[in-house]
């Protein structure tokens, strides 16, 4: 896996900031503004509407709609575009100044959904990433940590490879000690609990039901449609075990087949 991002839910920072403080901030980018159905993409730099890039976050829309049986929701992503690093982290350091160091992130408040980003080399990636962070909350906004993280694993590759992560994989199948255990990962609530390898096993069990047979695709697709309700949803792996008693086992088999699938 690459540097690990933050989903942050309904975050709250209570932390005492100065007015000079605040005033020194970089701010926020805002000279030049695009719509894309659900994003308002902001920058400094003008970006051309029809960018590879920006026309695939706006596909993306449909992709994890239909591939999660979700319906679409109009409430805006805002996504913000630093030229630089250093402005991205300088902007985070004052307003979020309990969120670790990273490339990038998806911040969800009581009445916004928003994305931080800066246009670097692997920017292709995080936005897919935090981008979906952000489709997903638009719909489901009490997400269960792993299967937040694991989808947005999954649709931050990049489109034509079916959500295959490489990374994740190599890390999954070099390592013999490794055994899934999904109950384990329900029990998360906290992103600082998740190591490198949590988000691969996330990534793994997402790809599993989403790739790997109708039935386990339904499972998933009806645990999503259950948590857009208030209550009455039953853990995933619950359903995923009365579908597929030897889900575990079936896992480490599809994560082989597609391993030597790529030799």
């Amino acid at each position: 896996m690459t540097a690990c991002r933050l989903a942050a839910i309904a975050l709250a920072i209570a932390t005492a900031v100065g007015c000079s403080r605040w005033k020194s901030a970089p701010a926020l980018p805002s000279r030049h503004h695009l719509t894309l159905d659900q994003l308002l993409v902001f920058s400094d730099t003008a970006l051309p509407k029809h960018h590879r890039l920006l026309e695939e976050l706006r596909t993306q829309r449909s992709l994890v709609s239909t591939r999660l049986a979700l319906p679409l929701t109009e409430e805006p992503i805002h996504v913000y575009l630093f030229p630089t690093s250093d402005r991205l982290e300088s902007y985070l350091n004052v307003h979020y100044p309990s969120l670790p160091k990273r490339r990038a992130f998806f911040v969800e408040t009581d009445t916004r959904l928003n994305v931080y980003a800066y246009w670097g080399d692997r920017v292709a990636e995080d936005l897919r990433h935090e981008v979906a962070h952000g489709y997903l909350h638009a719909v489901v906004p009490n997400l269960p940590l792993w299967l937040d993280e694991g989808l947005a694993e999954y649709f931050e590759v990049s489109r034509g490879q079916s959500g295959l992560n490489r990374p994740h994989l190599d890390q999954l199948t070099s390592n013999p000690a490794w055994k899934p255990d999904l109950v384990r990962l329900e029990q998360l609530r906290d992103s600082g609990e998740m190591s490198q390898i949590e988000y691969a096993e996330s990534w793994a069990w997402v790809h599993f039901m989403l790739e790997s047979s109708p039935l386990r695709l339904q499972v998933l697709q009806t645990y999503m449609q259950s948590l857009t309700r208030p209550h009455g949803h039953r853990p995933i792996s619950e359903l995923l075990l009365r579908a597929d008693p030897q889900a575990a086992q079936n896992l480490l088999d599809h994560l082989a087949v597609l391993r030597q699938s790529l030799q």
